[in-house]
């Protein structure tokens, strides 16, 4: 191997339209590991000047092992399965793949916000099983003229907002870190009150990241504050919402149903009890996937690494940016 080949350990593999990226380089070459070990992927790092991450962990005993590493990148935007402080104590910079996949989890939103309103899956069984009598119990509604709570104004939350007001909702907009004036100049309304907004939506959907401040964001109490008629949907990640509190919340009608995309501990041990219940829908952590955007998330994934490694990576696509001031 040449002296200065470049190695990208990928973890599960890349899609081909990022594949094409590293075979455009003759001083780069791609090592997939595919159901490997622990031990495995640690020994792999050992040679790996750069590694992209699907929900592969990486902390403390991976970074401890790859001395040669350059950089790691998030196929996706989440990352909490990432030690950044770690990364960041070793001046190396953790990119995420911006807005490749942004517009792809704010239509699921949309979809999964739609699908609880609509009924989608109770009339899907209705038909099949031949209950056409049971069609106008429980009836669905509009989500025209209703009030939106967007949890998070970032990539997702503002594709979000974009297509709630399309649909003539109100959106009200709980973020903490994004101004009142940028808010407000998207056509939404800012709330520093979370259990002030949640009482007014009729809809909640959450867009922010998980770290400490966000962990069990909504529970027992949150919930309590929304309107018995309201809807909850989650795109982002398990562990924002509790789920204990959530399902008691369904159970016992405090809210009206939830779209989840995401649990806590994915994949579960064992059915999850949430899916006992006949008011959620619920989707495998594919809020961000789909045909196009798993090609434009490799693409960008592939491009942050090669970025690196010629001392040109993107900021915006780079998470703990002091490590770009060293």
């Amino acid at each position: 191997m040449a002296t200065n080949m470049k190695r990208i350990l990928m973890p599960m593999g890349m899609h081909p339209a990022g594949m094409a990226l590293v075979d455009a380089r003759d001083d780069v070459e791609a090592v997939v590991l595919n159901n490997f070990t622990t031990a495995q992927f640690h020994e792999a790092l050992k040679e790996a000047h750069g590694v992209t991450l699907g929900l592969t962990p990486l902390g403390e005993p991976e970074l401890q092992v790859a001395g040669k590493l350059m950089c790691a990148a998030r196929i996706g935007v989440g990352y909490d399965t990432v030690d950044v402080p770690a990364l960041t104590r070793r001046g190396l910079p953790l990119m995420i793949a911006g807005v490749a996949n942004s517009v792809t989890v704010a239509e699921h939103a949309m979809f999964l916000m739609m699908a609880v309103a609509k009924r989608a899956l109770d009339y899907d069984r209705m038909v099949k099983e031949n209950r056409w009598q049971d069609r106008r119990h429980d009836m669905p509604v509009d989500l025209w003229q209703k009030t939106l709570l967007i949890i998070g104004f970032g990539r997702i939350g503002t594709r979000t907002a974009k297509r709630a007001l399309g649909m003539e909702m109100s959106v009200l907009v709980y973020d903490p870190y994004v101004k009142a004036e940028a808010i407000r100049a998207a056509g939404c309304e800012p709330v520093s009150d979370l259990k002030a907004g949640l009482a007014r939506a009729d809809f909640v959907t959450v867009h922010c990241p998980k770290n400490k401040e966000t962990i069990n964001l909504i529970g027992a109490t949150e919930l309590a504050a929304m309107k018995k008629t309201a809807y909850i949907v989650n795109t982002a990640r398990g562990g924002i919402i509790n789920e204990d509190a959530l399902y008691d919340a369904l159970k016992g009608g405090v809210i009206k149903a939830a779209g989840l995309d995401v649990l806590d501990k994915e994949p579960p041990t064992e059915v999850h009890k949430l899916c006992s219940l006949p008011n959620i829908i619920m989707a495998p952590h594919m809020a961000g996937v789909t045909v196009e955007s798993s090609a434009r998330m490799a693409q960008a994934t592939v491009q942050n690494v090669l970025d690196v490694f010629d001392g040109k990576p993107d900021p915006n696509n780079v998470v703990n940016k002091e490590v770009l001031k060293r």
